[in-house]
């Protein structure tokens, strides 16, 4: 259990964690506003918006997250895009991710009376306005839950860019298992960490759903 200690391990692994972290954070903002967008087209009036938000949606909730890496970091140079391997993970994990909290999201927004966005059309508000200032803040608060369990899985998502040369924790095992430590040692702390970050994920969205629940 040393480990930790031992022949600066402890730099290590806090570069690994803190890199973890900025990957999940940045990771998960993105995920958060691409699925509001991608919720928006699911449920707009125009047919074209509805046909572009479903495709998207079947095709990265659909694909291995390993697959989806294998994707963007070796597909997109191909297309001329070259970006530094901690990028193309942001992307990967914001685009499988967002899916996920479209869903989400979409769900919540089913939960919203008709007669809400009825009221607002009838004050005058077009469909962005009614999605924004009604609609989407009761279905936020319906769906903290679910979404919650997204975000708590998205630090764990990320040790598939361990793989594919981007440093963050999970990565860190392959580096002491060079230096000939012993596996059960490595993963022990290594899952230590991810339960930190869960935990913290956790707090935050609890922290959240009693700021928006509604007194009763």
């Amino acid at each position: 259990m040393g480990i930790l200690f031992e022949d600066g391990n402890f730099a290590l692994f806090r570069d690994g964690f803190l890199r973890t972290v900025e990957l999940s954070a940045i990771s998960a903002v993105l995920a958060m506003l691409l699925g509001i967008v991608l919720a928006a087209f699911r449920v707009s009036p125009v047919p074209a918006l509805r046909a572009f938000g479903t495709v998207w949606v079947n095709t990265f909730r659909n694909t291995p997250l390993t697959l989806l890496f294998f994707a963007v970091v070796f597909g997109l140079p191909r297309l001329d895009v070259h970006l530094e391997p901690f990028t193309f993970a942001v992307l990967a994990l914001s685009a499988y991710s967002g899916s996920f909290v479209c869903e989400v999201l979409r769900s919540g927004i089913n939960t919203v009376p008709l007669g809400q966005a009825e009221a607002a059309r009838s004050l005058g508000m077009n469909f962005g306005q009614t999605l924004g200032l009604v609609i989407l803040p009761q279905a936020v608060r319906a769906v903290m839950g679910p979404m919650s369990s997204i975000f708590i899985a998205l630090p764990r998502n990320s040790a598939v860019a361990g793989a594919f040369s981007v440093p963050e924790l999970f990565n860190v095992q392959a580096t002491l298992t060079d230096k000939g430590y012993a596996i059960f040692g490595i993963f022990f702390w290594i899952a230590i960490a991810y339960l930190i970050i869960s935990f913290g994920v956790q707090q935050l969205f609890s922290f959240a759903e009693k700021r928006l629940a509604v007194a009763r």
